[in-house]
């Protein structure tokens, strides 16, 4: 057998690497690999099922092109690329390049990804969308104040004597993290959770505080006064580091009685908790992604943010505010949230732009030209995108549709031309992480199956039929060229040993740990920014961490706030339609907590109706205590055909910063169907 070092390269924080085994060119075996420290047990059962994933007999392996009456069958890849590209011809010619949408996903990350921009640019550009589905305004957020996107080393939190996870569910969403919380749990660290649901994560917590979804922002000012009512901040660091303190502090109006109206958090607890966060001594506050999906959300991460700010737990081993760690992406030009804004210069003879969260009015709004031609790649938006009913009648609105998959997934199957993608085995890339500080070599280890082209192939073949300069010079290398732009691509970037990358997982040397540890903050004034001029010109929120209810939309009647939570068993959309993973995994189900239930008289398993102004569909019930009551809850990612499509009931709104989506704002009502 043969041994590879490899790395996942999904949308996940973790990043795992992990061994691979082959036999006359076929992986046979995963296991882990120690040198990650981050992700040293290997990885989840999602990194497991790339065996099933890479050779399941569903995997698409040939061109398909759709019938009159709604099949596909087989071409081959020449017709395919010969079609494509009279499309793309005819659409360019006629109403120019932005009557081609070019829709990119987040489905499977590394630097081959930059040959698709390549290539549209090639082609005069092309109606694009801005934005993103998942973190934009907590990266945001903590980019105004902090001035970079970074935190300490994943094994830092077994310094920690307070963790405190907010909204964070580590051990189904990035289960590696659970390795340094329990170690951390072994030298004395108590951990707090704090969240809505009662989620795997907070079975092993030492508290669980329970606020109503939306309100964090309310329960972190309210420690924030009691912290500085209390005398409890660290004078000496808010003197050198941060600017803004003391109109912070008079801005604090929410005190722990009213907190506890707006959270339903009981007041001795915000003070209790308020207090031992004050004085940790080392305390490590970790944000998930979740509570951020609020039009409050960037408010939300700022007002969290604030605790380990004032209390001077920054820069410091054990401490700080652990979001996303940005610093392994040392080969980007423009590191996130940056690349959020719609109208920089550099992207506007390239591309016009709609918003990702608002995809389906934004796409209806467009004036001339109208899309002619979809190309969509690594994304499932017909489930994944707000206000999905109308996403789907958008994309379907389109004369001509390319999409490029491993599987018939709900919006592949409303393509014209399905190409197959490659998978991960099949074409070396370098790979970064929002979470851990390695930059990953992912080698190739098997040849491509079927028809199957990496993606700089396609896109080399349809320039060549358009006529357009491609070749590694221009970005889309040719197959026997791919490794030297691979190995160029990287190669002026310092602070690795290139030939170390291609061997191992690599620490850049730019990583600095414990971050912020030289007190130097790319912010406007030089120092950490709890007051920030910029929110206000870049998004008209308050310069100040705040709290506004989230919006509601005219349907604060409608009595459940409704969640869509990540789960063990997909990233997204990803992995849930793989054998191994069903069967170890329940068939997905709408949880309500045992009060609501016994008010209308459901028992798990009963069928259910839920709806809201914007749609309605249907599943079975379940009742747990997992759930506060006025809670509703169901699985991010579902597809249509295994009970999914809740993001109909999801108005296609932004947060309040970033271009995120405000996917929890949703209210909606359930209703008993008759058995």
């Amino acid at each position: 057998m043969k041994e590879f070092v490899t790395v996942c390269p999904r949308n996940c924080y973790s990043t795992c690497s992990f061994r691979v085994f082959t036999e006359e060119g076929r992986v046979k075996r995963i296991l882990p690999y120690e040198g990650n420290l981050a992700t040293p047990e290997g990885p989840c059962i999602k990194g497991l099922s790339y065996l099933e994933r890479e050779y399941s007999s569903e995997r698409i392996i040939y061109p398909l092109q759709r019938q009159p009456d709604g099949s596909f069958s087989r071409i081959s890849m020449d017709l395919a690329l010969d079609i494509i590209a009279a499309r793309l011809a005819e659409a360019r010619e006629k109403r120019g390049p932005h009557s081609v949408l070019f829709y990119k996903g987040s489905g499977y990350s590394g630097l081959s990804n930059d040959i698709s921009g390549n290539f549209w640019r090639l082609f005069g550009g092309a109606t694009t969308t801005y934005g993103n589905l998942c973190w934009p305004a907590g990266l945001e957020a903590v980019r105004l104040t902090m001035g970079e996107v970074k935190h300490n080393l994943p094994w830092d939190l077994a310094n920690a004597s307070i963790i405190i996870l907010w909204g964070k569910n580590s051990a189904e969403t990035n289960v590696q993290e659970m390795i340094h919380i329990e170690k951390a749990r072994q030298n004395g660290a108590k951990v707090v959770v704090i969240d809505p649901r009662r989620t795997l994560t907070a079975d092993k917590a030492d508290i669980l505080i329970r606020p109503k979804p939306g309100t964090d922002a309310a329960l972190a000012l309210a420690m924030a006064k009691v912290i500085i009512d209390r005398g409890l901040t660290d004078n000496e660091f808010i003197s050198k580091h941060v600017s803004g303190f003391e109109q912070f502090a008079s801005s604090l109006h929410i005190t722990p009685d009213k907190a506890q109206e707006i959270t339903g958090v009981p007041a001795t607890a915000i003070v209790d908790l308020a207090v031992m966060a004050a004085g940790a001594g080392r305390l490590t506050v970790v944000a998930g992604y979740g509570l951020q999906r609020y039009t409050n959300g960037g408010q939300t991460i700022r007002s969290i943010l604030s605790i380990p700010v004032i209390t001077g737990m920054i820069g410091k081993p054990g401490c700080g505010f652990n979001f996303a760690n940005l610093q392994s992406y040392i080969f980007d030009d423009i590191k996130e949230p940056l690349s959020y804004y719609p109208d920089r210069e550099a992207d506007k003879p390239f591309r016009r732009a709609i918003s990702m969260a608002r995809f389906g009015p934004d796409f209806f709004a467009l004036k001339e030209p109208a899309i002619k031609v979809a190309w969509i790649e690594r994304g499932n938006p017909v489930i994944q995108l707000p206000g999905s009913g109308e996403v789907k009648k958008a994309l379907e609105s389109i004369p001509f549709k390319v999409v490029v998959e491993q599987f018939m997934t709900d919006t592949a199957a409303i393509a014209d031309i399905i190409l197959p993608a490659k998978g991960i085995f099949e074409q070396a890339d370098v790979v970064g992480s929002y979470w851990n500080p390695y930059a990953q070599y992912k080698p190739k280890v098997t040849d491509l199956p079927g028809e199957v082209l990496p993606e700089n192939e396609i896109y080399r073949r349809l320039a060549e039929r358009l006529k357009l300069p491609a070749g590694k010079e221009n970005g889309i290398p040719a197959p026997e060229d791919y490794d030297d732009w691979l190995t160029e691509r990287i190669s002026h970037t310092p602070g690795f040993v290139r030939e170390e990358l291609f061997q191992k997982p690599v620490i850049p040397e730019q990583n600095e740990h414990p971050a912020y540890a030289g007190m130097k903050f790319a912010t406007p004034s030089g120092r950490i920014e709890l007051w920030s001029d910029r929110a206000v010109k870049l998004w008209g929120v308050d310069p100040l961490p705040s709290y506004e209810p989230p919006e509601d939309f005219g349907e604060s009647h409608l009595p459940f706030r409704l969640m869509t939570p990540n789960i063990a068993s997909r990233i997204h959309s990803q992995f849930g339609n793989l054998e191994v993973i069903k069967s170890v995994i329940d068939e997905p189900v709408w949880e309500i907590s045992v009060t609501d239930a016994r008010k209308l008289g459901l028992r798990s398993g009963d069928n259910i109706r839920i709806f809201n102004s914007r749609g309605d569909v249907t599943g079975r019930v379940k009742v747990t205590a997992r759930v506060k009551s006025g809670s509703l809850v169901f699985p991010n990612g579902i597809w249509l055909g295994e009970g999914g499509g809740v993001n109909r009931l999801i108005a296609p709104c932004e947060t309040d910063m970033g271009h995120g989506a405000a996917f929890h704002n949703t209210r909606a009502d359930i209703e008993k169907l008759v058995q």
